[in-house]
């Protein structure tokens, strides 16, 4: 669906992105693996001749097909299923860099497995995620990601596969002439609205909208980040605020796709920091045995808000990497059930201990589900000297 000069700029954009997000320098001989669906393959081509002009060693795995997955998670017998296969943690132990090509060809093909096999993969493989979460925090390891248009996401997103590919081409500045000078402005523009986010000290955030109440706690040693490189495209500043402190109605107006599963109009209920109640539109089943994951996955991961002056993003794309960023009039918000993000920690993140986590109220969990919010709203800042400033209305940060 994109032209070869298209992948030719998409690539530009994901090592652009690769390197910023990366806090140590990359230099040749580092190792780049690069995870690709098989609809992803020309991009894949196209990022390994560049790693190897780069002087890098690019590892490629190709990902499962649909009827493989299923395969997986239909046929495995408990052992299978928490397989880790012998090469995995020495493969992740020496990675510099991570890039993955999403493309997928089906999203539905996993309903009718049951959901608690998929979370018990999940919950087996976390020590493989926790492997480049400490690689990433001591400067050695950077990781991105995107998305290609496939004619499946077109057809849940009830857009045609032109449509969908435009949507994709814009979201990314695919249609610049440099996208990677547009993505450098945009990563400037961000630090300013980062900046003032981080200079006031904020006791609670206050987020309500038609559907919503809901009290966010940031915690003690927080900060905000975002449009880092890590994921393309993406327009959200974002932290992962002090669990304990959630209080009130949460709403998901956007619709979802996780795991095979469709959900629509979430409704979560949070008291002292975890899910007392849940309801949906659709899909509140699902919805119930992810948030029973493991202990935290009833509780929140992380906050994020998108001003829609960043984002081209104005359709529902059936994907999360681009609902979490959608622009259109009223730019979003949204949280994450689940795991939290380690280097929104205003210190060192190297040195954030799992101890050191918990008393600072950063949440464990094999689960991070992002839940999307377009809804008209306000965001209030409940400061430390008893003031109060609005931060967000109208889709947009008020720097």
């Amino acid at each position: 669906m994109l032209t070869k000069r298209q992948l030719e700029k998409y690539s530009d954009v994901l090592l652009w992105g690769l390197k910023t997000a990366r806090k140590g320098r990359f230099k040749r001989n580092d190792i780049i693996l690069v995870r690709f669906d098989p609809a992803a393959v020309k991009l894949a081509e196209t990022l390994q001749g560049k790693l190897l002009d780069m002087g890098m060693h690019p590892v490629l795995r190709q990902g499962l097909t649909p009827v493989m997955e299923h395969n997986f998670y239909g046929k495995s017998n408990n052992r299978q299923l928490v397989f880790i296969a012998p090469g995995q943690k020495e493969l992740l132990n020496s990675l510099n860099g991570n890039i993955y090509l999403r493309a997928p060809e089906s999203l539905t093909h996993l309903s009718d497995i049951d959901p608690k096999r998929i979370g018990k993969a999940a919950v087996a493989s976390k020590p493989l995620r926790e492997i480049l979460q400490k690689r990433e925090n001591s400067r050695m390891f950077g990781w991105t990601l995107c998305t290609l248009p496939t004619m499946e996401l077109a057809k849940q997103a009830k857009l045609s596969e032109k449509e969908y590919t435009n949507q994709v081409i814009k979201a990314c500045y695919l249609d610049k002439v440099d996208p990677v000078r547009a993505w450098k402005t945009i990563y400037k523009d961000a630090m300013a609205v980062k900046k003032w986010m981080n200079s006031m000290e904020v006791r609670y955030f206050h987020i309500e909208s038609e559907s919503m109440d809901l009290k966010v706690v940031p915690g003690k040693q927080r900060k905000w980040i975002g449009i880092s490189g890590h994921n393309i495209p993406s327009f959200e500043i974002f932290l992962s605020p002090d669990w304990r402190g959630t209080e009130g109605v949460y709403y998901a107006n956007q619709p979802s796709f996780r795991s095979g599963n469709y959900v629509e109009g979430v409704r979560l209920v949070f008291k002292k920091g975890s899910v007392v109640e849940i309801k949906a539109k659709k899909g509140r089943d699902f919805v119930v045995k992810q948030l029973a994951m493991d202990k935290g996955a009833s509780r929140v991961g992380e906050f994020s808000l998108t001003d829609k002056r960043f984002s081209r993003i104005n359709r529902f794309m059936a994907n999360t990497l681009y609902d979490e960023n959608y622009g259109g009039r009223y730019g979003n918000c949204h949280l994450a059930a689940g795991d939290s993000y380690a280097d929104t920690f205003e210190g060192d993140p190297a040195r954030l201990t799992k101890e050191r986590k918990r008393k600072l109220g950063f949440n464990d969990s094999a689960l991070h589900w992002d839940l999307v919010n377009t809804e008209k709203k306000t965001v209030t800042a409940y400061l430390n000297n008893g003031k109060k400033t609005v931060v967000y209305e109208n889709g947009m940060f008020r720097y």
